[in-house]
């Protein structure tokens, strides 16, 4: 099981408490847990990423394993700790201002 962690106006928008889990098949990429968040929650669809083009949003950031993700391609694995369930993966609102 695949452990994300939402962003607290995504969850709101999801209505989800606390982590979202995914079953996901090999290989576990951030494109089949984007793909498996989208279709599990379907109001999520379009927050995350345009869904024409697949491109993250501008303000939204992903991270792993203490490593930020968020310009990897889509068919980028996921680290280890994440498939196995041990780390979640976090899907982040960037904070922007001045």
């Amino acid at each position: 099981m695949i452990r994300v962690v939402l962003p607290f106006h995504l969850r709101n928008l999801a209505r989800v408490d606390g982590d979202v889990q995914l079953e996901i098949q090999d290989p576990v990429t951030l494109g089949s847990v984007l793909d498996a968040l989208e279709t599990r929650y379907p109001v999520l669809r379009g927050t995350i990423r345009d869904q024409v083009t697949l491109r993250r949003r501008p303000f939204v950031r992903f991270f792993a394993c203490k490593e930020d993700l968020s310009h990897e391609q889509l068919e980028t694995l996921l680290p280890a700790p994440v498939i196995d369930g041990q780390e979640p993966l976090f899907i982040v609102g960037a904070m922007a201002g001045g």
